[in-house]
Formats: structure tokens, C-alpha cells, sequence
């Protein structure tokens, strides 16, 4: 039991987040496929991602209740993995949460079904979504399956094991999912207590937790020592992320197939025999055997590339013929 609580303070553990890095490979990406819708959505997504999570972290910053933060968690058992956007360390319990911040109302019916009503192009949407407290629980089972399979062996576990014990496991890692679009309409007027009470809006977050504090047993209630000591165990499951996210992207959206030389050199000898014939000139006047294999080789993508294999007079007779033949196979974009 605590005779002084007089640790107040929101400590931030972890507060760095792929989302950004994301973000910036995505926007690299744009650059270089400018117009790809498919990118621009995705794009869309990750920055409604980064303005949610950072609407929580504002409402975690300027609460007075006491607590260690950790941001975007990445866990991981055997072939299990995990992110998790927010996990929250009180005094009373850990709390697992996802973020949402979606556009268009939510409503949740008496089975527990999301769905989610938006408009696009004055088109009213009504789609059924896939359910974020089933995705957060997952993502706790993850760590419930990497807790187990190590609390026998670390101390600072076996200590906790009293209070954060098997049976109490669901209690004392709580999950949420918190809609962080402040335009959102959540109506939770059917959906059943469970559920109800495990998905709120931003601006009740802070709230929730008080009330999760005022009625605990205050007999249970840990210190800041105890509270640190927890969420330095939990950081010590995070797995360091080294994803390339451009290469990542690129992967996604822009598949390139690249044409072996044969056949990029049949094509430009083929090209040649057709524009010697029709020109009535020699096949070397478009461009010698010499030339014909550095063009396969160099495949140049414009004029100026051009220009050192063939002389300037073949350039201006030929040239961007030969340049459009390589562009229009060496690769193709999906």
C-alpha cells in the first residue's frame, strides 16, 4: 500500500515509432512514381496513423496520474509477431492499446460487429471492418505466450508473479482500442458490456484509467520503483525493427521486370534492319554491332545517356526510336 503517492509524472520509456520512417520511404517512393494512387493511399494511411498515435501521446502528457509509456512495441514468439501501438504501465494494471484513427462513424452492434459508415465522392459507405479488439488481444496473446515461456527464469517476474500471476493475466494487461479522429462518431449503445467498456475515444482515455485506479485495491497498488522496474521488463521484449521501408514499398507497389539482353538486342536488331531497309542505308548507319552491344549493355534512358555510344548524327536520325525501344522493355510497372 502507498502512504505517499506522489508520483504523478507520464515517463515516456520508448517513444520513437516506425510509422515515420514509413512515411519517409513512401514519400521517396512518390517522388520517383509520381501519380500512383495506390501510393498515395498508402501514404494517407501512415499519416493518420502518425497524427493518431500522437493525439494519445498529448492526452497521456497532460495527465496527472503517474505512469511509464512505451510507443510502438514490436514483440515477438517464435514465428508470433506483434506490434503494439501503446502499452501503458500504472500503478494498477499494463494496458495494451491500438490506435484507429479512421475516417467516418463507428458503431458497434449487440454481436460485437464493428461497422463503419464514411463518404467518398458524396457517397455514403456502410462496410463492416475487421474487429481492433480482436487485433489488440492477439497482440497481447503474443506477449502472454513470451511472459510464460520466460517468467520461471527472471526474477523481476517471479517477484511480480504474486500480483501478475496465470490467473490474473487478463486483469493486469488490459487491452483498448482508441479511436483517435476526434470527428469520429463511436456509438456503443448495443455493443455488449465487454466491448463496450474496452473501446473510447481519445479524450476519455485519461478518464478511463482514473477509473480503473479510484476502484482498485489500493493494498495492490505499486510505487514508481515498482512501476519502472515493470516497464523496463516489458521494453526488454521489444525486438529492434530493420526494415528497409523503401525497399519494402517498392517491393509492394512497384514490381519491375527486367528483360533478359537477348532479347532487348533482337529487338534493337530487328529495329535496325527495319530502319536500314526503309531508309535504303546501310544496317551500320543506324548503329554498328559495336554500338548495337553497348546499348544492350548501358541501356541508356535518355538522349543525354545516349550520347556516348552513338555519334550525333545516328542520335538525331535515330535516337529516340532506340531510347523508347529500351524504355518500353526494360521493364514494366504494375
Amino acid at each position: 500500500m502507498l502512504l505517499f503517492d506522489t508520483f504523478k509524472d507520464t515517463i515516456f520509456l520508448k517513444e520513437d515509432s516506425t510509422l515515420e520512417k514509413q512515411r519517409d520511404a513512401l514519400n521517396k517512393l512518390l517522388k520517383e512514381y509520381s501519380n500512383r494512387e495506390d501510393i498515395v493511399e498508402e501514404l494517407y494511411l501512415i499519416n493518420k496513423g502518425i497524427a493518431g498515435e500522437k493525439e494519445i501521446k498529448y492526452q497521456l502528457s497532460k495527465s496527472n496520474i503517474g505512469m511509464y509509456v512505451l510507443h510502438d512495441v514490436n514483440l515477438q514468439n517464435a514465428d508470433l509477431k506483434a506490434q503494439v501501438d501503446y502499452i501503458i504501465i500504472t500503478k494498477v494494471c499494463a494496458y495494451f492499446i491500438e490506435c484507429k484513427n479512421l475516417v467516418g462513424n463507428i458503431t458497434i452492434n449487440e454481436r460485437g460487429d464493428f461497422i463503419r459508415e464514411f463518404v467518398i465522392n458524396s457517397k455514403k459507405i456502410k462496410k463492416g471492418m475487421y474487429s481492433p479488439i480482436r487485433q489488440v488481444e492477439a497482440q497481447r496473446d503474443v506477449f502472454r505466450k513470451i511472459w510464460e515461456s520466460n517468467i520461471d527464469g527472471n526474477v523481476l517476474l517471479k517477484a511480480f508473479k504474486k500480483y501478475y500471476g496465470n490467473k490474473n493475466f487478463n486483469d493486469n494487461y488490459r487491452v483498448l482500442v482508441v479511436t483517435a479522429n476526434n470527428e469520429t462518431i463511436l456509438n456503443t449503445r448495443y455493443a455488449p458490456k465487454d466491448i463496450k467498456n474496452k473501446v473510447i475515444r481519445s479524450d476519455a482515455l485519461i478518464r478511463k484509467i482514473e477509473e480503473d485506479i479510484k476502484y482498485s485495491d489500493r493494498n495492490l497498488w505499486l510505487g514508481k520503483k515498482e512501476m519502472e522496474s515493470w516497464a523496463s521488463s516489458l521494453l526488454s521484449y521489444n525486438v529492434s525493427n530493420d526494415i528497409d521501408y523503401y525497399d519494402y514499398y517498392k517491393s509492394k507497389f512497384i514490381k519491375e521486370k527486367t528483360i533478359d539482353n537477348d532479347n532487348l538486342k533482337n529487338k534493337l536488331i530487328n529495329f535496325r534492319k527495319e530502319r536500314s531497309a526503309s531508309m535504303n542505308i546501310p544496317a551500320y548507319y543506324v548503329f554498328t554491332n559495336e554500338e548495337l552491344d553497348k546499348l544492350v549493355e548501358l541501356k541508356p534512358k535518355d538522349i543525354s545517356e545516349l550520347k556516348s555510344i552513338l555519334t550525333p548524327i545516328k542520335i538525331k536520325t535515330h535516337g529516340n526510336e532506340i531510347i523508347n525501344i529500351i524504355k518500353e522493355n526494360k521493364w514494366h510497372i504494375v
